[in-house]
């Protein structure tokens, strides 16, 4: 099958990202939670991933590196350890449910309200952000990068015209790997990450990066290998929000995936952008075909064909083409009615920078015989 349905768990894993899985599948150790050679063995790679993703992502140190099973935990960790009643949030139309559900379950339940920033001429603008600012606003939560339509909104600018008091949280589920995103440089004080999309780790990957403007409670109660005797939670990071037993396998996965990043981003970032401006351009000679994304580093494309439903042209890709897509909402029912799509949605295709132009021809080719 032609696996395009990388937006939602990436396709291809590096050989040293296999390797390290298998590896730690052989090793029955617990890390953090004996003393022992090999636990502690296991304990300094988890410290290591810790480190290499404060630096990949210009964090706030290894202690404000939290560990998750994907990146809709870290968001809640981010979104309900840290807001109060009485705040108000900004958010965009673009963001994933992942950002949105947290942030309504908060607003019926009475705790916050929260703000919707539109796009504006199709695009999403931080002055239109900025405008929301209200004196209860406390933090704006947004997307590195649209996972129907691959736009990254600007940080820099967002954060420049934010009050400095304002919490500025990022879902990186899209974004992370593909985009040069410094935390410190751009302001960012929490960054949530799935490592099994352009981080090259396996499912169960996830983080939470966040800087000292921030102390999050923890979701979750239970051992952490530290501080035994006490009966309530320990007061520092990372133990304070990792209860129970760390994904090794996972972590394992995000730490070699993390290195592949690091050495490879901007040559992928460059093979995405050419991918899915191939595709462009091919789609502007369709006239059924209508293109909602432009070339764009985190490899996706959106389309919709005159005559299909969304859901109904994923499956005959798959069904007679082999060719998988993803159609529908995308789990972000607020960006298809800024874009005009709901409630049909969209056809999704997302690339891996491990592909070629094979791949696109193999779209547009099925595409053409519809």
């Amino acid at each position: 099958m032609i696996y395009l349905d990388h937006a939602a768990t990436g396709g291809h894993k590096p050989a040293s990202v296999l390797n390290a899985v298998l590896a730690s599948l052989k090793t029955c150790a617990n890390p953090g939670r004996s003393g022992h050679r090999l636990s502690l063995a296991l304990s300094e790679r988890v410290l290591a991933c810790r480190n290499l993703l404060s630096e990949l992502f210009d964090g706030y140190g290894y202690e404000r590196v939290v560990f998750t099973k994907n990146c809709t935990e870290a968001l809640n960790i981010a979104i309900f350890g840290v807001l109060n009643r009485g705040d108000h949030v900004i958010t965009t139309c673009l963001e994933h449910n992942s950002v949105l559900r947290p942030l309504e379950k908060l607003k019926r339940d009475g705790i916050i309200e929260y703000s919707v920033a539109p796009l504006e001429d199709g695009k999403l603008k931080p002055e239109s952000i900025a405008a929301l600012v209200n004196e209860r606003t406390r933090a704006a939560v947004i997307t590195t990068a649209s996972n129907v339509t691959g736009e990254a909104p600007d940080f820099k600018a967002i954060r420049k015209l934010l009050p400095e008091n304002v919490l500025l949280i990022a879902d990186g589920a899209q974004g992370a790997g593909h985009l040069p995103i410094a935390m410190k440089k751009l302001g960012i004080d929490a960054l949530a990450l799935a490592g099994h999309k352009g981080l090259y780790g396996i499912q169960g990957a996830g983080a939470l990066l966040f800087s000292e403007r921030m102390n999050p409670a923890p979701l979750m109660f239970g051992g952490t290998g530290s501080e035994s005797f006490r009966l309530d939670m320990p007061e520092f990071y990372p133990d304070a929000l990792e209860s129970g037993t760390l994904s090794y396998p996972a972590i394992a996965s995000l730490y070699e995936g993390a290195l592949v990043v690091k050495a490879n981003r901007e040559r992928f970032a460059k093979q995405l952008e050419s991918l899915t401006g191939a595709l462009f351009t091919a789609f502007r000679s369709m006239p059924d075909v209508k293109a909602y994304f432009t070339p764009n580093p985190c490899g996706i494309a959106s389309f919709s064909k005159a005559g299909t439903s969304s859901e109904e042209l994923a499956d005959i890709l798959s069904a007679r083409f082999d060719i998988a897509v993803r159609g529908g909402l995308h789990c972000a029912p607020l960006a298809h009615k800024a874009l005009g799509t709901f409630p049909d949605g969209l056809v999704r295709a997302s690339f891996s920078p491990f592909q070629s132009m094979r791949e696109v021809n193999a779209l547009v080719g099925a595409l053409k015989l519809l």
